[in-house]
C-alpha cells in the first residue's frame, strides 16, 4: 500500500531548489497581495457593492485558495530538499485544487450572465440580480466546485497504483492517473468526460451570451456608453480566455504514459498564472476597481493629513 508520493522532474536538481523557492515565493506573495487588495477594496468601497463586484470578490477568494493549496508545499519541498507528500495530503491537495478550479469556472459562467442582464436587460437588472439571487448563484458555483472535487478525487484515488513517483510539483489528476495499473482509471476518465461536457456547455453559454451582449453594444448610439459597456466586459473575457486556454491544454489531452518537461510547463501555466494575472487584469482594465484602489491607498497614507483637493473630493463621495 502506497503511503506517500514522490515528486520527480521538478525537484531533481538540488542546486536550483533555492532559486525555485524564491521564484514561487514571489509569485505567491504577489498573487496573495493582489487578490487580498481586490477583496478589501470591494468590501470597503460602498460603490462597489453591486452584483458584478460581488462575483469578482468570490473570484479573488477562489484564486487565493488555488495558489495556497499548491505553492506553499512547493516552497517547503524546495527549501527542505525533499520530494515527499503523504498519500492523505496528496488527496487533500487534489480535492482542494479541483474545488477551487471548478468553482472559478462556474463563477465565470455566472459572471457572463450578470453582464448579459446588465447590458441587454438594464431595466430588469435590479429585479433579476437582487441580493438573494446573487447569493444563490454564487452558492451554486461553490457547490458545483465541491461536487466536482468529490467526484474526481474519489474516482482518482479508487485506483491501484503501481508507482508513487509523480512527474509534477503537485498532485494533479493526469499525473496521478499515469501511475494507475488497474482498469479503475476508466472511472476517472468517465468523470473527466462528464466534467468536460459540463464545461463545454458552460463555455457555449458564455460564447452565446457574449454574442447577445456585443449585438446590444453595437446598437448603443452613444460612443461613451458603448465604451463603458465594453470595458466592463473586457476583463471577464480575458480571464475566461486564460482559464479555458490553459485548462484545455492541460486536461483535454490524451494521457501520455511517458512524462515530459512540457507537462511541468503546462502545469505552471494553468495552476499559477491565472490566479496571479486575474487581479492585474481587473485592476488595470476596470475603471471602478482602479478608482477604488486609489481611494483605499489615499485613505491609508493620507489619513490624518490634509489631502490634495482631487483626492479629498473622491473620498468625500466614497
Amino acid at each position: 500500500m502506497i503511503m506517500y508520493f514522490l515528486f520527480d522532474g521538478f525537484f531533481d536538481v538540488p542546486e536550483w531548489q533555492n532559486f525555485y523557492a524564491l521564484v514561487f515565493f514571489l509569485i505567491y506573495i504577489s498573487s496573495v497581495m493582489g487578490n487580498i487588495l481586490i477583496i478589501i477594496t470591494i468590501i470597503l468601497n460602498i460603490h462597489l457593492h453591486i452584483p458584478m463586484y460581488f462575483f469578482v470578490l468570490n473570484l479573488s477568494i477562489v484564486d487565493l485558495g488555488q495558489v495556497t493549496v499548491i505553492i506553499p508545499k512547493v516552497i517547503a519541498n524546495s527549501l527542505m530538499k525533499t520530494k515527499i507528500i503523504l498519500y492523505s495530503h496528496c488527496a487533500a491537495q487534489m480535492f482542494s485544487y479541483a474545488l477551487f478550479a471548478a468553482s472559478e469556472f462556474f463563477l465565470l459562467t455566472v459572471m457572463a450572465y450578470d453582464r448579459y442582464v446588465a447590458i441587454c436587460h438594464p431595466l430588469q437588472y435590479e429585479t433579476l440580480m437582487d441580493r438573494s439571487r446573487c447569493i444563490q448563484m454564487a452558492s451554486c458555483a461553490w457547490m458545483g466546485g465541491i461536487l466536482t472535487a468529490i467526484l474526481h478525487t474519489g474516482a482518482t484515488f479508487a485506483n491501484t497504483f503501481c508507482s508513487n513517483v509523480i512527474n509534477q510539483f503537485f498532485c494533479d489528476i493526469p499525473e496521478i492517473l499515469r501511475l494507475s495499473c488497474s482498469d479503475m482509471y476508466l472511472i476517472e476518465i468517465g468523470a473527466i468526460v462528464l466534467t468536460a461536457s459540463l464545461y463545454f456547455a458552460c463555455f457555449v453559454f458564455i460564447v452565446t451570451t457574449y454574442g447577445q451582449i456585443f449585438k446590444a453594444i453595437i446598437k448603443i448610439s452613444s460612443v461613451k456608453v458603448r465604451q463603458k459597456a465594453f470595458s466592463t466586459c473586457l476583463p471577464h473575457l480575458i480571464v475566461v480566455s486564460l482559464f479555458f486556454f490553459f485548462g484545455s491544454f492541460a486536461y483535454f489531452r490524451p494521457i501520455n504514459r511517458t512524462p515530459s518537461q512540457m507537462d511541468l510547463v503546462a502545469a505552471i501555466a494553468y495552476s499559477v498564472v491565472p490566479p496571479c494575472m486575474n487581479p492585474v487584469i481587473y485592476s488595470m482594465r476596470n475603471k471602478d476597481i482602479k478608482q477604488g484602489l486609489w481611494k483605499l491607498i489615499a485613505w491609508r497614507f493620507f489619513r490624518g493629513k490634509k489631502l490634495p483637493h482631487a483626492v479629498s473630493l473622491n473620498l468625500s463621495h466614497a
